[in-house]
C-alpha cells in the first residue's frame, strides 16, 4: 500500500477559521450570554480625581422602580472581599490597598464608590445617577515627575513621597565610566505617552451563583481565565477553586487591557452570591475611557555614549513612570523587567545603567499595553540613535549598521540581565533598506525639498521579549505565578482530536494555528481539530495569552502532547501489529511497519483498539489522551527592522504616512496571513502613538480626551498598504523554532514614524518633538522655527 500524502500546513497561509462566525455575527461574547433572572449593574463613578468621601444617599436609587439592591465599599469590605493583589512584587514595593469599590477615599476620575443593581441595565443606569454623593475635594497630582517633588499632594498614606518603588538594572560605575571616557554623550529627554487599549468589545462580566452545589460561575472578557479564577478566588473573595468557574468565551480584542482583575468583575462575582441572582454588568464606552488600564507613560532622561569612530560606549537611562492611582496586576513589572531588560536592544553596547520610579498619580492605573515595556524601550533606543546620527554627523542607517550585534556572537549576554538566544540582525535591516530604495529616496528627498515638499524616512531597529521564562527565574524576580502552558490533546475513538489549551485567543486565530500544528503533525484534516480554550470547567490549568507566548509556550505544549500521543500510538500499533515499536513508524496520519508499508494501521484505527482496550500492550492504560505543561528555558527574541516614509505639509502639520516597510524574523512561521496580520494591526497601534493617540490629563485629573470623538484612534484610510517581508532565524529555545509575531508592529512602529517626521522637519532646524506628532504640534514647532529664521 503506497504511503498517502498528506499537505503540509506549517508554514501556508490558512484562511481564519474562527472569522466565519465572527463576521456572521455568531459568536458568543460575553454580553451575550443570556440566563433567566439576570439582573444587570452599574456604578456610581467619582467625578473628582481626589476627594474624601463624606456621605452616600441611595435613598433615591432604592426608590426607583425595579432597583433590587445599592452596595457600597464599605458594604464589600464587610462581606468578606479583599482588596485586589499584585501579581509581581519588587523589593521595597508599597502596594496601597486597591479595593473594587472606594471604601473612604477616591483616587481617580471614574473610581466606583458604590454600585446598584436592578432588572434590567436601563434601569441601573438610571438609578445609578440618582446616588448622592458628597465629596471633600483634595489636592491632586497627575503628573508623575511632579509628584516626586517635595510638597507635591499624597496619593496614598503609604507612600508619603508617592513613589512605589525604586528599580535599578545594569553596572552604574561602568556607565559612569564609559560615559565620562566618550568622544560624544547625546543627551535628550523622551517622553513615551500615555495611550488606552479601546478594544473594540468593552469589558463585561456575568456572574451566577448555584446554592445548590455552591458553585459560582463567572463569564468574564478575560485573557487569562485560570488566573482569574486563582486570584479572585483565593485571595479577593476568599472561594475554593472546586467551586469557582471561570468561563472567556469569544473575547473581542484586548491588547493586554484584559489582563487584569478588575474591581468591577469582583463586585459582579460577589453579588451574584449576595443576592442569589445572575448580575451583569457591560462597560460603556465612556467607562472603558476611564476604568481600562491605561499603558505606557513614561518621562525618560538619556545619555548615549560614542567612541570616536560611531561605536556606542554606553547607555544611561533614567525614567519615571506612572502608575496611576493603584498598582494593577502586573504593573511593577512592565516598566522594570519588560523595560530595562531590553536597553540593549539590537546594538553592541558595552556599559549600561537604568533607574525606574515608579510614581503613584490620580490618574487610572496603569499596566501592560501592546507590548508592554518593549515598546517603550525601543523608543528610547531608536529615537536616540536619531538624534546621536545627527549629532554625529553619520546616516542613521550607517550608524545602526556599526553597532549591530554580529551573528557570530550569539548566544549574546547583555549588559542587562537578558541573553539573547539566536539573532541575525544585519540581514533584516539590508533587506528593509533595499525594499524602500534607501539611496534613491535620499535623492528624491533633496529635490522634493527644493520644491517645498518635505518628505521623510525613519529607522526602527528592534528586538523583543516574548514568552517570560522560565518560572524558577521570573519567580525570583518577584512574579507571583509560574509563566508555563499546559495543553491537552484527546485523540477521541473515531480519530478526531480535541485539544484543550491554556492559551487564550482574543483575535490572534489560535483555533486556525493550533489546528494547522495539530493536523499537520497527526496527518489529518484540520476540519477534524477542535481547539478548546477560556473554561476553567474544562481546560488544564493554564497562564493565558500575553507578551506574544501562544505560539512559542502555548503551542509547543501542544507539539509536547502530540509527541506523547504519537508514542503511545505507536507502541500500540506495534503490540497490534506484531512487531517492535522501534520498527514503527508514523507519517500522514498512519502508523506503519518500516520497509513494510502494507503493514499498518491508521490513527483511528490504533484510537479505537486504545478505547476498545481488548488489546493493550502490557503498562498501557486504555485511552488516548496526553497533557503537557511547558515551561521554556528562556525567552525567544523576535527582531527586525521597520522603516516609515513621511511627507508633513508644514502649512497645516498634517503627516501623510506614505510608505511602510516591515522586515520581521519571527522564527519558524505557522501562518504567515495570520502572522501579516498581527503585525499589521500592530503597526496601526504604533503609528497610531507616534500621530494621533495621547490620553491626556488636566490639572485638576480630568481625563480630556474620554471618547472616541477626543482619542485619536486610528482610521484604514490613514495607513497606505504595509509591505512586509521577513527573514528566519528559528529560535533553539523550543521544538517549534517559533518566536512571537503578535507585538512587534507596535514595538517597532513608533519610533519608526517619529524619526520620519523628525527627518522631514529637520531643514527648520527641529531634531526632536514630543508624541504625538499631531498637526498642532508640528505646526507651531514649524512656525516657531520660522520666526527664529525671520529673526
Amino acid at each position: 500500500m503506497a504511503t498517502a500524502t498528506v499537505e503540509r500546513l506549517i508554514g501556508k497561509a490558512v484562511r481564519r477559521r474562527e472569522d466565519l462566525r465572527f463576521i456572521t455575527g455568531r459568536g458568543t461574547f460575553t454580553d451575550d450570554v443570556k440566563l433567566p433572572g439576570t439582573h444587570h449593574a452599574a456604578f456610581v463613578r467619582s467625578s473628582l480625581a481626589h476627594g474624601r468621601i463624606v456621605n452616600i444617599d441611595a435613598s433615591r436609587a432604592m426608590a426607583h422602580s425595579g432597583v433590587r439592591a445599592v452596595f457600597t465599599g464599605k458594604d464589600l469590605a464587610d462581606g468578606g472581599v479583599n482588596p485586589i493583589p499584585v501579581g509581581w512584587l519588587l523589593p521595597g514595593l508599597k502596594t496601597p490597598d486597591f479595593r473594587a469599590i472606594a471604601v473612604d477615599r477616591v483616587r481617580h476620575v471614574g473610581e466606583a464608590v458604590a454600585v446598584v443593581v436592578a432588572e434590567t441595565a436601563a434601569i441601573a443606569r438610571d438609578a445609578a445617577e440618582l446616588v448622592q454623593v458628597d465629596y471633600e475635594e483634595l489636592p491632586v497630582v497627575v503628573d508623575a515627575v511632579a509628584a516626586l517633588r517635595p510638597g507635591a499632594p499624597q496619593v496614598h498614606a503609604s507612600a508619603p513621597d508617592n513613589r512605589s518603588f525604586h528599580w535599578e538594572i545594569g553596572d552604574r560605575a561602568r556607565t559612569e565610566s564609559a560615559l565620562r571616557g566618550a568622544a560624544k554623550v547625546v543627551r535628550t529627554r523622551l517622553i513615551n505617552q500615555r495611550l488606552i487599549a479601546n478594544a473594540i468589545e468593552p469589558r463585561a462580566s456575568l456572574a451566577s451563583y448555584h446554592p445548590g452545589t455552591d458553585e459560582l460561575t463567572l463569564w468574564v472578557t478575560s485573557q487569562n481565565p485560570h488566573v482569574h479564577r486563582l486570584i479572585m478566588g483565593a485571595f479577593v473573595l476568599g472561594l475554593p477553586e472546586h467551586s469557582f468557574r471561570v468561563i472567556a468565551p469569544d473575547v473581542g480584542g484586548a491588547f493586554g487591557s484584559k489582563i487584569f482583575i478588575y474591581p468591577e468583575e469582583v463586585a459582579v462575582a460577589w453579588l451574584a452570591r449576595k443576592l442569589g441572582v445572575p448580575v451583569k454588568w457591560t462597560a460603556q464606552r465612556s467607562e472603558s475611557f476611564v476604568t481600562d488600564m491605561q499603558g505606557r507613560d513614561h518621562v525618560s532622561e538619556v545619555e548615549m555614549g560614542f567612541d570616536a569612530g560611531g561605536k556606542l560606549a554606553g547607555l544611561r537611562v533614567k525614567t519615571v513612570a506612572n502608575l496611576g492611582a493603584y498598582l494593577s496586576l502586573f504593573a511593577p513589572c512592565v516598566p522594570t523587567y519588560l523595560y530595562g531588560t531590553l536597553l540593549n536592544g539590537l546594538y553592541d553596547i558595552p556599559a549600561i545603567h537604568c533607574e525606574v520610579d515608579g510614581v503613584f498619580t490620580n490618574t487610572v492605573p496603569v499596566d501592560a499595553y501592546r507590548g508592554a515595556g518593549r515598546p517603550e524601550a525601543c523608543y528610547v533606543l531608536e529615537r536616540t540613535m536619531d538624534i546621536a546620527s545627527r549629532e554625529l554627523g553619520l546616516d542613521p542607517a550607517e550608524l545602526r549598521k556599526r553597532n549591530l550585534i554580529s551573528k557570530e556572537r550569539f548566544p549574546f549576554q547583555t549588559q542587562v540581565a537578558l541573553t539573547y538566544d539566536s539573532g541575525n540582525y544585519a540581514p533584516a535591516l539590508a533587506r528593509a533598506l533595499q525594499m524602500v530604495d534607501y539611496e534613491r529616496f535620499r535623492a528624491e528627498q533633496t529635490e522634493a525639498r527644493k520644491k517645498g515638499r518635505y518628505l521623510g524616512l525613519g529607522l526602527s531597529c528592534y528586538i523583543e521579549a516574548c514568552g517570560l521564562a522560565p518560572s524558577q527565574v521570573v519567580g525570583s524576580l518577584g512574579a507571583q505565578a509560574g509563566l508555563y502552558e499546559s495543553a491537552t490533546v484527546r485523540v477521541h475513538p473515531t480519530g478526531k482530536v480535541t485539544v484543550l489549551t491554556g492559551s487564550h485567543s482574543h483575535g490572534q486565530g489560535h483555533e486556525t494555528t493550533f489546528s494547522q500544528l495539530v493536523a499537520d503533525t497527526l496527518g489529518i484534516p484540520m476540519t477534524d481539530v477542535d481547539i478548546v480554550h477560556g473554561d476553567t470547567g474544562r481546560i488544564p490549568f493554564g497562564m493565558g495569552t500575553y507578551g506574544s507566548r501562544s505560539g512559542a509556550v502555548g503551542g509547543t505544549a501542544i507539539h509536547m502532547s502530540l509527541q506523547k500521543i504519537i508514542d503511545k500510538g505507536r507502541a500500540l500499533a506495534a503490540h497490534l501489529l506484531e512487531a517492535a515499536p522501534d520498527d514503527v513508524e508514523f507519517k500522514a496520519g498512519r502508523f506503519s511497519v518500516k520497509g513494510s508499508p502494507d503493514r499498518g494501521k491508521t490513527l483511528a484505527e490504533v484510537s479505537l483498539a486504545a478505547y476498545l482496550a481488548h488489546k493493550m500492550p502490557a503498562g498501557h492504560e486504555p485511552g488516548l489522551e496526553m497533557t503537557s505543561f511547558y515551561d521554556p528555558s528562556n525567552f525567544t527574541f523576535p527582531f527586525g527592522t521597520h522603516i516609515a516614509v513621511v511627507e508633513v505639509d508644514v502649512e497645516t502639520g498634517r503627516t501623510a504616512l506614505l510608505r511602510y516597510v516591515a522586515v520581521d524574523d519571527v522564527g519558524n512561521v505557522i501562518n504567515p496571513m495570520i502572522v501579516d496580520g498581527q503585525l499589521h494591526g500592530g503597526i496601526a497601534q504604533g503609528v497610531a502613538q507616534a500621530l494621533w493617540e495621547w490620553a491626556s490629563y488636566d490639572e485638576a485629573g480630568q481625563l480630556t480626551t474620554g471618547s472616541l470623538m477626543d482619542y485619536g484612534v486610528p482610521r484604514a484610510d490613514q495607513l497606505p498598504s504595509f509591505e512586509t517581508d521577513r527573514t528566519v532565524t528559528p529560535s533553539p529555545v523550543n521544538p517549534l523554532g517559533v518566536k512571537g509575531a503578535g507585538e512587534a508592529g507596535t514595538i517597532a512602529s513608533t519610533p519608526a514614524v517619529a524619526n520620519a517626521v523628525i527627518d522631514a522637519l529637520s531643514p527648520f532646524g527641529i531634531t526632536h518633538l514630543d508624541l504625538p506628532l499631531s498637526p498642532q504640534r508640528v505646526w507651531k514647532a514649524v512656525q516657531a522655527a520660522r520666526g527664529g529664521e525671520r529673526r
